[in-house]
């Protein structure tokens, strides 16, 4: 699917020709070769092994849209390969893998972009401007969230379809009974591939917020919530995630449940609260409330394809070799913060985090789960 939608956008912006596919599933394989060639005319070559793929002639840059836990592999493979690459967010699965891929982007001369598309939001880079030149003056404490009602499927183990080969789907994570609940597109909700909405959808207002307060990581992360009524998942359907950075708090709060927003417009977005104002931003949307009796919102309606953007980002960045918006180093700090907020919500306790060493200290049970250990015959990246 969201490869698909990457591809789609490079062809959008041109200058590009697919040569290869890899998916596991042999019906999403065969769809999108034929897709990609009624588009560009020739059909590109197709694999279910990702390594097989790369010894493709050619070949000088992939785009990497799999569940997180088959991110960090073909990531660092491609690299060993000397290609250039797109990859979606999160950066990875767990931090230590981020930390691997960091590392090895480092010491290569390759491109690479991570698919934080709302850094190319017209809306977030009004807002991101408007903060920044002082007109809310100081920064007090920002709140994002996004409440919907989740759409479950079947959770009862069955048997997979015969076109998906389940072994290599769960690859170097744990390999769960199949359902549809756990499968294609719901792995977002199953704490052993997407690791929960805040790890997957809330990440990009994480960002967001990081990239316009000028933010790194938090110092520390508390965070409180559970399962209440969507019995089939394995993350949290209510959380709430106290991020402290070191110029404001960042509160997260998602609800996956329940009716209709009091106010449906301000359901997924943010809130800056400033000492003159507050500012709302989401996708397409910026408004500013004066902190004054009876002022009237000011409302910027703002509309931009940010997908697209950002893979354009990419190519041009492939062209002049030149570091696009979103470096590795960026997309950690993004991923291991929202990271951060399960192992705190798993432990139960105040996680504090020491950029400097990486590590969380004095909290050894939180510490032990910056790495999950991969599934044979799958070796994790990062060995101490």
């Amino acid at each position: 699917w969201y490869g698909m939608v990457d591809m789609n956008a490079a062809f959008k912006v041109g200058g590009v020709e697919c040569i290869a596919v890899c998916d596991v599933d042999s019906d999403h394989l065969a769809k999108s070769a034929d897709d990609i060639e009624k588009k560009q005319g020739s059909r590109p070559k197709a694999f279910k092994d990702y390594r097989d793929l790369l010894e493709t002639p050619g070949l000088q840059a992939v785009i990497i849209a799999t569940p997180p836990h088959w991110h960090a592999l073909p990531f660092l493979a491609a690299l060993e390969k000397g290609l250039d690459i797109y990859c979606e967010k999160p950066l990875a699965y767990d931090i230590r893998e981020g930390q691997m891929m960091v590392e090895a982007a480092k010491n290569s001369d390759r491109i690479v972009q991570i698919g934080f598309q709302r850094r190319h939001s017209q809306a977030i880079r009004e807002a991101r401007d408007y903060i920044q030149s002082g007109n809310m003056g100081r920064i007090v404490q920002v709140d994002a969230q996004i409440h919907y009602d989740a759409t479950m499927r079947d959770a009862s183990p069955q048997e997979p379809p015969a076109s998906l080969d389940w072994e290599w789907w769960c690859g170097p994570a744990p390999k769960l009974p199949y359902s549809p609940n756990i499968g294609h597109f719901a792995w977002r909700l199953e704490k052993a591939y997407g690791n929960g909405h805040l790890v997957d959808w809330g990440i990009h207002w994480i960002d967001a917020i990081r990239w316009i307060l000028n933010e790194e990581m938090p110092t520390s992360v508390t965070a409180v919530g559970g399962i209440y009524a969507k019995k089939q998942i394995t993350t949290p359907d209510i959380l709430t995630v106290n991020f402290e950075f070191k110029s404001c708090p960042v509160v997260w709060r998602h609800r996956l449940w329940g009716a209709k927003e009091v106010h449906g417009d301000t359901q997924n977005g943010m809130f800056f609260y400033g000492e003159r104002a507050t500012l709302y931003l989401d996708d397409s949307r910026w408004v500013v409330y004066a902190n004054e009796k009876g002022a009237t919102p000011v409302v910027h309606e703002v509309r931009s394809d940010a997908g697209t953007e950002q893979v354009a980002d990419f190519l041009q960045a492939v062209k002049n070799r030149q570091q696009p918006i979103c470096t590795p180093e960026d997309a950690f700090n993004s991923t291991a913060t929202v990271q951060l907020g399960m192992i705190a919500y798993e432990t139960l306790n105040r996680v504090d985090w020491d950029a400097e060493l990486r590590r969380i200290p004095n909290n050894a049970a939180a510490d032990q789960l910056l790495k999950r250990e991969y599934r044979a015959p799958w070796l994790h990246p990062f060995q101490s």
